[in-house]
This record gives C-alpha cells, structure tokens and sequence, in this order.
C-alpha cells in the first residue's frame, strides 16, 4: 500500500472512531481536522477513563505572549501548582523567576528556543538552550528550521536539531516544534523521523503564532510515524476538555494550552 492510501485509510479509520464517540466534524475546530492514525484505546486507556481532572498531568501550562507581565507569571506558577500540572511554559526571560516560585514543587519549567519562527543558526539556539538550562529550565521546546525542511534542505534541519539536543543534559526533555500548520504531510513525516533520529523525547505540533495550532488529523499522524514511545505535545488552539480530550485519543502525551483550568474543571 503506498502511503497516500495508507494515509486515507487511517484518515477515515480515526474519523469513524471519532464520530462512534459523539464528536462531529462541526463541533470543534481541534476535531474537525481529518486524522490519519489510531492510537488504540490499549495504548491509552479507554475514552471513560479520561476524566477532565485526569488530563492535569498531560499539561504544560502556557503563557507565551510578548506582553506577559511579571504578575501574570506568577499566578500562571500559581495555577500549575494548585492543579498539579506537568509544568509551565513561559519565554525564556521569565525562566530564572519560574524556577524560583516552583522550587521544591513537581511543576517543572519549560521554556522555548528558536521561538517562533525557528529561523536562528543552531550555535545561536544551541546557546538559547544552555542559557536556559542554566537558569532552570527541565524541559525545551525548539522550533525546527521550517524554511529549511520545505527548502529540502534536511541537512541543515538536522544540524539543527542536534545543535540543540547536545546542548542539553542528560536529563532534559527535549521536544522539537514542527509547525504542522505550515507543512504538507510529506514534510511532517520527514521532520518527525529526523527528531525521531536524533533523539528527541516529543514532537510537538504548533507553535500557536504561525496562523494554525493542534489538529487532530496532525497529531495521528505524527503517533503513526514515531510509533508508541516518543512522545507527541499538540499546542495551539487547545480550548476544552473536548479538544483535549481528542488529542489524546489521537496520540498526544502532552497538552500545550492557556485553557488549563478550563479543560480540567470541565467548563464548556
């Protein structure tokens, strides 16, 4: 079967799942976007088991906007820790100042390199990482090269990536943010199989400030390229517990969104 059937046929196997489950294609924008994989409810759990509370520890809560202020920020690490989310995810400026508010909780910090456009040269990343890694973040979140990949210039996509992950320790989680939105699923595969390769820990979907977030369609897709180990975070337009709910049926193992406390307090 060559890929383009093999993509149609999961499309239509998700959407089928996805309707027996009482979504439909109106209803929500994350859910409206065709998927191309399954993630068996084996691999997942079953969809009862995903509870509104249940998703707190899939979430890195956001806060990426330039006008962020410091009391924002402080109630974001606030937030994270009365909902024990997984971490929060602020600009690098803000790193050091999360680091000190979460000390001694398990909320961790992640922050962004390369963020939003990707377009700096790895030694400028690679520093953006260490930089980061020194002030107290656990966790990376990289945007690839995205005018490199539809370039075809995979050479430099991957120096890229490896800039990046070897200037990381050991212990941080690595993820490499592929803009879904603006490739076409050819250039998804490839820059997943790369991230893959190099040894990331996740592949993550959007930046959230390139026109277009998570779709459900994206998020299958990337589970069926980088199989069931690696993790996936959909990003960007996250907004109910429905949305989310959707992406971890799809595949994702974390959830990047400003609507936390929405998505796990159930609010429509």
């Amino acid at each position: 079967m060559n890929q383009e059937n093999l993509i149609d046929k999961i499309t239509q196997e998700v959407m089928n799942r996805l309707s027996g489950m009482g979504y439909s294609e109106s209803g929500s924008t994350a859910v409206s976007q065709k998927a191309r994989s399954v993630v068996t409810q084996q691999e997942h759990g079953s969809c009862e088991c995903i509870t509104p509370a249940s998703l707190a520890s899939y979430i890195d809560h956001t806060l990426l906007k330039p006008d962020a202020t410091q009391a924002q920020i402080e109630q974001l690490c606030q937030e994270a820790i009365q909902y024990s989310f997984c971490s929060v995810c602020v600009q690098p400026f803000w790193v050091s100042y999360c680091a000190r508010k979460l000390r001694g909780t398990k909320v961790k910090v992640c922050t962004v390199v390369g963020f939003p456009h990707g377009a700096n040269v790895p030694p400028t990343k690679a520093f953006e990482t260490r930089q980061a890694i020194e002030d107290g973040a656990q966790e990376i979140d990289m945007v690839i090269n995205v005018g490199a990949l539809k370039s075809g210039n995979l050479k430099v996509v991957e120096e890229d990536l490896r800039a990046v992950k070897r200037a990381c320790h050991s212990t941080t989680i690595t993820k490499a943010i592929i803009e879904a939105f603006l490739l076409t699923d050819d250039e998804k595969i490839t820059v997943c199989q790369l991230a893959k390769k190099v040894g990331y820990d996740f592949v993550k979907t959007s930046t959230g400030f390139a026109g277009g977030g998570a779709t459900v369609h994206d998020v299958a897709l990337m589970r069926k390229v980088v199989g069931p180990k690696m993790g996936i975070k959909a990003a960007g337009g996250i907004r109910s517990f429905e949305d989310a709910k959707a992406m971890v049926l799809a595949g994702a193992t974390r959830l990047g969104t400003s609507a936390s406390i929405k998505i796990v307090t159930g609010q429509s």
